[in-house]
């Protein structure tokens, strides 16, 4: 066999490895809309502000029959977080993006009951962005009318396991003010989101966020990057 066919059919066979490596995202999962990172919180009347909770990012999916969880990679979690699989069941057709929140003693988040599966039967999704309703795609629709259908959604049921998470209006709090707040609290931070943004998969410049830098979450990851540099 001439030795540049032999090397193409060795490639061909590589690159048909490689391709079958490739994870396959599944059926009914949209990949979450990501904020990017900002030096300060932005003002004005176009954005709308969220607190950020510390725990698992989680697209929460019903198509009427079943219910699906999904982490950030599309990971299925449906088994693990009961709660809030037993309230998107009693939903309509529809996919929900928010954040799985598992609370101490004290009514605080805590990452670490999270982590280590201490309470999943315990933890809620603080949702905040509906990107399907009824079978349509509703992604393309301005954030705050997106917000605004969801709120009216869940208020429709009694719901343990879902809780909107609301925004504070830009026109009534500058973006430095709520941080400010948030970071007085201990949370984690804020997401500023403009009211006008569509739903996209993966980062959004019309999404940013602002981190406590007193948090929990800040100094967990500041401790696990002194440790992988440890090991480089």
């Amino acid at each position: 066999m001439p030795s540049g066919l032999h090397f193409a059919r060795r490639l061909s066979v590589a690159a048909m490895s490689m391709f079958r490596s490739t994870p396959t995202l599944p059926a009914g999962f949209i990949p979450p809309c990501l904020p990017m990172t900002a030096p300060r919180p932005p003002s004005g009347a176009i954005w709308l502000h969220e607190i950020k909770h510390d725990g698992f990012r989680v697209i929460a999916r019903t198509d009427g029959r079943r219910v699906r969880l999904y982490s950030r990679p599309g990971n299925d979690l449906t088994d693990r977080f009961p709660r809030i699989v037993e309230s998107v069941a009693r939903l309509p057709p529809c996919s929900i993006d928010g954040e799985a929140i598992a609370c101490d003693d004290n009514g605080a988040p805590s990452f670490d009951l999270l982590r280590y599966r201490q309470r999943d039967d315990r933890v809620f999704l603080y949702a905040f962005d509906l990107i399907e309703l009824h079978g349509e795609d509703r992604r393309r629709d301005p954030l705050e009318r997106r917000k605004a259908d969801l709120a009216r959604l869940l208020a429709d049921a009694w719901l343990p396991g879902l809780v909107f998470n609301g925004a504070i209006d830009g026109t009534e709090h500058d973006g430095a003010i709520v941080f400010a707040h948030a970071c007085r609290l201990g949370l984690e931070g804020i997401v500023s989101k403009r009211k006008d943004s569509r739903y996209v998969c993966g980062r959004s410049p019309y999404w940013v966020k602002m981190k406590n830098p007193a948090s929990q979450a800040v100094k967990r990851e500041a401790e696990e990057d002194w440790g992988n540099r440890q090991w480089r």
